[in-house]
C-alpha cells in the first residue's frame, strides 16, 4: 500500500489527477497522521475532520479535476485567516468565536486549486512573537519538541515538518513565515508587495505583511506561490514568469551578496549560522554565480524603526478587543504602539529604507544572509512571561528579518545543513521587487546541491546553539 503522508504536494495532487489514489484517501492517511501525533506537537488549534473527508469528495467529483494544480492535496491554513465554517481567533480568547461567512481569497485560491482545508493552526495572540504558544495552544518545533517551532506562522510550519500536510498557508509582517520555516527547516517564501493578496488583521500591518507557502520542498513552494499569486497554469504548471521555470540549456549568472551581519546594533550571529551563510554563498559560486561578501547599509535607526512599526501594528489589530482577555505582553506591546501609529503610518522611514538599500540591489541582484541568530528558543509558557522578556529573546533569536518587511521586498527562508544539535539550519535570500522567481531558482539550485531530510523524524534533537 501506498503511503500518502510525507509525500510531496506535487506527487500527490499528480496522483490524484491521474486517479492512481482518489483525495478521500489522501486526507484520510493525513487526517490520521495528526490524530497520532498532533498531541506532541501542537501545531493546530482545530481540526476539520469531518468536513475535509466531504470537500475531498467534492474535488473528486469535479470535473476539472485532471486540470487542478493542487488536485486531494491537503493543506493548513494560519488561524488568522477566513476559512468559511470556521472561526477565525488570531491566537487569542478576545476574538470573537463566530463562523466566518466565506473564505480568504487565499484560502478560496488554494480551494479552488483542488486543495482541501485539513485545519487551521496555532498562532501566537494576534500573531505578535517569533514564538507560538497562548491559550489555544503551543506549537512545537517538530525536530526537537522542547524548542518552539517559530512564530507567528509556527503551527503551519510544524503541521508540514510533521508531514501532517505537504504544505501550509502562513504569513509574513516581520519574519512570521521565514523565521518558523527556518526553525523547523522548511522552504518559506514572503512575496513582496501585491503580488499575494493580504487582507491580514486591520491593515497588514502598514502594508509589510504577506501571505505565503510554507513547504518541504522549492517545488511545492514554487506550486503554491503561484496558486497563492493567481498565475498557476494547467496541470500545475504554473506561469514561468511567475514560478521562476528556467530551461534546461539557459543558466542565468546571477550576482549575489553574502552578508553575515546583524541588521541590528547589539545582536549578533551565532556561528553555526554564519558558517551556513558563508557555505551556501560557496555553493552558489561553484555553480557559477558572482558571490561576493558585501554588507547592506543598514542603518543605525534600524532597531528603533522596526520596533515602532511592530508595536504599531498590534495596536492597530488589538483596537475593538477586550484588553481584559489579551495577554499583557500584548497589551503593553499595543500600548508602546499606540504612541507610533500616526507617524508609522506615513511611511517615512519605510520610504528611506528602500532609497538606502536601492544602490546595493542594483549593484547586488539577490543578497543571501543566515536566516536566524540562533535557534529559537524553548516551547514555554511566552505569553505569561514579561513584554521585555519576549522582545529580547525575540531581537536575539531573529533580527535579519525585520528589514525586508519594511522594504516590502520579497525574501525567503531555505533549508541549508544541519546544527550541531541535529536540527536542520538555514539562510535566508533576499531581492528586489519582483524576484520571487529568480530567489526560488537561487533556492532550487541550493536544494540541488545540498539536499535536506524532507520531514522531522519527532525525536529529541537535544540542545542547540
Amino acid at each position: 500500500m501506498t503511503s500518502w503522508a510525507g509525500r510531496t504536494a506535487a506527487e500527490i495532487a499528480a496522483a490524484v489527477r491521474e486517479k492512481r489514489v482518489t483525495p478521500r484517501e489522501v486526507v484520510a492517511e493525513h487526517l490520521a497522521r495528526i490524530e497520532l501525533l498532533d498531541a506532541r506537537v501542537g501545531a493546530f488549534r482545530t481540526l476539520r475532520a469531518t468536513a475535509a473527508l466531504a470537500e475531498a469528495d467534492e474535488v473528486a467529483a469535479r470535473a476539472d479535476l485532471a486540470e487542478l494544480p493542487l488536485a486531494g492535496v491537503p493543506v493548513a491554513v494560519k488561524d488568522n485567516l477566513a476559512v468559511r465554517g470556521e472561526s477565525t481567533r488570531n491566537g487569542t480568547a478576545a476574538s470573537p468565536d463566530i463562523p466566518a461567512d466565506e473564505d480568504h481569497v487565499t484560502v478560496a485560491r488554494l480551494r479552488a486549486a483542488g486543495a482541501v482545508v485539513v485545519g487551521l493552526t496555532n498562532c501566537p495572540e494576534l500573531c505578535v512573537f517569533g514564538t507560538t504558544e497562548g491559550v489555544h495552544g503551543t506549537a512545537r518545533n517538530p525536530w526537537d519538541t522542547t524548542r518552539t517551532a517559530g512564530g507567528s506562522s509556527g503551527g503551519s510550519a510544524a503541521a508540514v515538518a510533521a508531514g501532517m500536510v505537504p504544505i501550509a498557508l502562513g504569513n509574513d509582517g516581520m519574519g512570521s513565515l521565514r523565521i518558523p520555516a527556518a526553525n523547523c527547516g522548511l522552504v518559506g517564501l514572503k512575496p513582496g508587495h501585491g503580488v499575494v493578496p493580504a487582507g491580514i488583521g486591520h491593515g497588514d500591518w502598514f502594508g509589510m505583511s504577506e501571505n505565503g507557502p510554507l513547504a518541504t520542498t522549492v517545488e511545492d513552494a514554487r506550486l503554491m506561490f503561484s496558486v497563492l499569486a493567481g498565475t498557476e497554469g494547467a496541470a500545475g504548471g504554473g506561469s514561468e514568469a511567475a514560478t521562476g521555470v528556467v530551461r534546461a540549456g539557459e543558466p542565468v549568472t546571477r550576482t549575489v551578496a553574502v552578508s553575515v551581519r546583524s541588521p541590528l546594533m547589539g545582536v549578533t550571529v551565532s556561528r553555526p549560522y554564519a558558517d551556513a551563510a558563508r557555505a551556501a554563498g560557496e555553493l552558489l559560486a561553484g555553480a557559477g554565480h558572482r558571490v561576493r561578501r558585501a554588507d547592506p547599509p543598514y542603518p543605525v535607526w534600524l532597531g528603533t524603526t522596526s520596533l515602532a512599526h511592530w508595536t504599531a501594528g498590534t495596536a492597530v489589530d488589538a483596537e475593538g478587543l477586550d484588553p481584559r482577555l489579551l495577554a499583557r505582553r500584548t497589551r503593553v506591546h499595543a500600548a508602546l504602539g499606540r504612541r507610533f501609529v500616526g507617524s508609522v503610518r506615513g511611511g517615512v522611514r519605510r520610504e528611506q529604507l528602500r532609497e538606502r538599500f536601492e544602490p546595493f540591489f542594483a549593484e547586488h541582484e539577490v543578497l543571501l544572509t543566515p536566516a536566524l541568530a540562533r535557534r529559537g528558543p524553548a516551547a514555554a509558557e511566552w505569553h505569561r512571561r514579561g513584554w521585555l522578556r519576549n522582545v529580547l529573546v525575540n531581537t536575539n533569536c531573529s533580527p535579519l528579518t525585520p528589514p525586508w518587511n519594511l522594504t516590502r521586498w520579497p525574501a525567503m527562508a531555505v533549508p541549508f545543513g544541519t546544527l550541531h544539535s541535529g536540527v536542520p539550519g538555514a539562510v535566508q535570500l533576499v531581492g528586489r521587487p519582483g524576484s520571487e522567481a529568480v530567489l526560488l531558482e537561487l533556492a532550487g539550485q541550493l536544494e540541488e546541491l545540498r539536499p535536506w531530510t524532507r520531514t522531522a523524524p519527532l525525536g529529541g534533537a537535544g540542545e542547540g546553539v
